[in-house]
């Protein structure tokens, strides 16, 4: 198993460029599947997720053409039932939680799909309820047998989905089930997250019929086929987080390129509360170098707080990144991670590093930031998630000494080449 070797300490600088949004990815690579024509998407990012669902696909007898240049076409005309009862299949399912929006379209194409327990993050209960209760009001039933569920439906018919949160995930299942039901669906509350968006669109322009994007209310009415498109998929929100908490962290000048500046605004909330100077440009992101920046109290004097919401709320994987970067700034804060019951978990490599911060209970961790009068220093630490093993990466940029990470695969689902991309702006990681 890999791990990095980090010499922190050194100050970055220069200009990165975001990959593809690796969740919307996920789940435009499913939505291929919804047509029997070409489908080329453009910007996939080439990390272990999309590397994961990409074999699914092609375990299903899906056609995959790379392009260059990280576009590719899909073309789902001939699909192949019996592959899902494969171990191969089986095995790559498991790995990544976005296995689970191969549900509709392969309802859609078979009346019947044997499905796992996805896979993904280990950060607290992460139950399938959203995906079961909504979909069953599309008329899906589902059944248990031993470690899988048995998913039925002849006929998908519109109905008013009350869906019990607004999952991401389960939203995108609820949208590529209902684009080909039968009449009407509406869908509240549903997420709609950048990445939601752009599903939405990209099955408008195959066809759909999808109003309110961009609203947590959907309004779809279904079609019976839908053609091919070509997408282009957003660069990645939390990658674009993650480069502005690591230049804050290690007080770093850095230039990001490619933002969608408008449509990011929830993540420039989180960091400019944290003091964070950010020059916003065009399409243009620039993070000055600040040797001390000061977390902003609340207008009433109470103490800062930081937590995540349904969007256009802060989201959740942006908080552990948050985390790092209020480590090192001047002040107080609580961040309270309200979905997960294990993500802030990781707060204990940042306590045995020197960072000053209790983790109240397993959702609140109240941080005195170190300011400029004191550094980290490195230690050997595991990542626990991908979120946790950049925040960990960026922790170890910013300390004092060598820093050892393992279990660095976690950072590999969701980060290409971290450690080529962040050694090119002066960082200092050897992969192990």
């Amino acid at each position: 198993m890999s791990k990095f070797i980090v010499n922190g300490g050194h100050q970055l600088s220069g200009t990165i460029k975001p990959q593809g949004s690796k969740n919307e990815a996920l789940q435009v690579m499913c939505a291929t599947l919804l047509t029997h024509e070409i489908v080329t998407l453009n910007n996939l990012p080439n990390i272990a997720d999309v590397r994961s669902v990409m074999k699914l696909l092609t375990l299903l007898g899906v056609q995959i053409t790379p392009l260059g240049d990280r576009a590719y076409q899909f073309c789902a005309s001939h699909l192949e039932k019996d592959a899902m009862l494969t171990a191969p299949f089986c095995q790559e399912y498991t790995k990544v939680r976005g296995s689970i929006m191969l549900l509709p379209p392969l309802l859609i194409c078979f009346k019947e799909v044997v499905i796992a327990k996805p896979g993904g993050d280990r950060i607290g209960r992460r139950g399938l309820h959203a995906h079961f209760e909504g979909l069953a009001q599309l008329g899906i039933s589902f059944h248990a047998a031993q470690a899988t569920w048995v998913a039925q439906c002849n006929a998908l018919q519109g109905a008013n989905v009350l869906a019990p949160e607004a999952s991401v995930t389960g939203t995108a299942n609820l949208i590529m089930a209902a684009s080909r039901a039968k009449g009407k669906t509406t869908i509240y509350p549903a997420a709609c997250e950048p990445h939601v968006q752009q599903l939405c669109h990209m099955l408008v322009a195959m066809g759909a019929s999808i109003s309110g994007i961009g609203s947590n209310l959907l309004t779809i009415e279904g079609v019976p086929e839908l053609r091919g498109t070509t997408h282009t998929i957003l660069p990645d929100m939390l990658e674009v987080g993650s480069f502005i908490g690591l230049a804050a962290a290690t007080q770093s000048a850095l230039t990001i390129t490619d933002v969608p500046i408008k449509l990011f605004a929830p993540v420039w909330y989180c960091f400019e509360k944290l003091g964070i100077s950010l020059e916003k440009q065009d399409h243009t992101l620039h993070i000055p170098a600040q040797s001390c920046y000061s977390i902003k109290a609340e207008m009433d004097g109470n103490l800062a707080t930081l937590y995540d919401a349904v969007w256009p709320g802060i989201p959740a994987d942006l908080l552990s990144i948050a985390v790092v970067a209020a480590v090192h700034a001047q002040g107080h804060i609580l961040i309270h991670q309200k979905m997960f019951e294990s993500r802030l978990f990781f707060v204990d490599h940042l306590i045995e590093m020197g960072a000053r911060l209790v983790l109240c209970d397993p959702h609140r961790v109240h941080i005195v930031g170190l300011g400029n009068s004191h550094k980290l220093h490195g230690i050997h630490m595991s990542s626990s998630d991908i979120r946790a093993g950049i925040a960990l990466l960026i922790a170890a940029l910013a300390a004092e000494g060598t820093s050892t990470i393992e279990n660095i695969g976690q950072i590999d689902r969701g980060y290409e080449c971290i450690d080529q991309r962040l050694n090119a702006l002066g960082a200092s990681i050897e992969r192990v």
